[in-house]
């Protein structure tokens, strides 16, 4: 597989999303984010807490820690250690000071935030008919923050449309975690919904399953990420029920999903497929052999029906197009 960049970096974006971000966390916690420059802010991916451990800013390229006063440090040794009280009022603010509302979403070790931004949980599992029922005794926290970057995917489009149909290719992208998976997949959904008339490529009607919030960031149903004019979007609703559901009821086109990987998914999707509906979906994984070696993909495999794979990775910051595999004949399209 050869690696190929497509697109050019996609961070810093518009700016750090702090009227999002800040309400949830410690006071000084808040006060040292709030204050840090402007060329840390934006390339800023995710802030973690972990209990009696140093406070770390996870940037592209590399972290930071913060020392007692917010200034950046390079040591964990000069760094802010998280105490039990900080991660406590952490979660009261995340949670509203109620664990037992977010159950569901305690049971699947996060939470998303207004805005799409997904904060990650760790601590003490309470089994109940030998499943997960919740979490107790909160040790970690990893806030990963989302953000929009507008024109992301314009230069991969041209490979994902059918020159003679106009339409768009069945398309699963994967990569490992951190690499932007997400944010492209959204940048595409607005692009196929609004259309791109340099393209040739007119609107399309798009069905989006949000299981985890985190495409549209929907608030009371409403999304607040841009996934253009013609976009319906199911909001934590499971995929697999959720894919069928927007199939039999609102017309799509186009169906989208993040993450895929549940037996139930492919089944779904195999019921998207037989109607004609054009499928986005993302997964995580580094190659397609990894990707074929996990039983619940084998299926997907078998079916050969995703015609363009996209890897995205990061030898050019987050969001690079590493390769772009031809899903028929199973070769790079060797794209420059």
């Amino acid at each position: 597989m050869g690696v190929t960049p497509v697109l050019r970096p996609v961070w810093p974006d518009k700016g750090f999303p702090g009227g999002e971000i800040l309400p949830v966390l410690p006071a000084h916690i808040r006060k040292f984010i709030a204050g840090l420059p402007p060329e840390i802010l934006e390339g800023l991916e995710e802030i973690r807490l972990r209990q009696n451990r140093p406070l770390i800013l996870g940037l592209v390229h590399k972290d930071v820690f913060l020392d007692p006063e917010g200034n950046p440090v390079l040591t964990p040794e000069r760094a802010y250690r998280v105490s039990a009280d900080d991660l406590e009022r952490a979660v009261q603010l995340i949670t509203g000071s109620s664990l037992y509302a977010l159950e569901e979403e305690l049971r699947n070790g996060y939470i998303t935030l207004p805005g799409g931004h997904r904060v990650g949980l760790t601590g003490r599992a309470v089994m109940e008919g030998g499943r997960v029922k919740t979490l107790k005794y909160i040790s970690s926290l990893n806030i990963r923050i989302c953000r929009e970057v507008p024109g992301m995917a314009m230069s991969l489009l041209p490979h994902l449309i059918d020159r003679q149909t106009k339409g768009i290719y069945h398309t699963l992208i994967f990569s490992p975690p951190r690499c932007g998976k997400t944010t492209l997949l959204r940048d595409l959904i607005r692009l196929l919904s609004n259309g791109v008339p340099e393209l040739g490529l007119p609107g399309v009607t798009v069905g989006v399953v949000d299981e985890r919030s985190e495409l549209a960031g929907c608030y009371r149903g409403v999304p607040q990420r841009d996934v253009g004019m013609r976009t319906d979007v199911l909001d934590g609703c499971p995929k697999a029920e959720g894919m069928v559901m927007l199939l039999r009821s609102m017309a799509p086109q186009v169906i989208a999903t993040d993450e895929i990987g549940r037996r139930e998914d492919i089944a779904a999707l195999e019921e998207v497929f037989h109607a004609g509906v054009r499928v986005l979906v993302t997964v995580h994984g580094s190659s397609l052999s990894e990707l074929n070696s996990r039983p619940a993909l084998q299926q997907l495999f078998r079916l050969r029906v995703i015609q363009r794979f996209v890897l995205l990775g990061r030898s050019r910051g987050v969001g690079t197009v590493e390769d772009i595999i031809d899903g028929i004949n199973m070769r790079s399209l060797g794209v420059k």
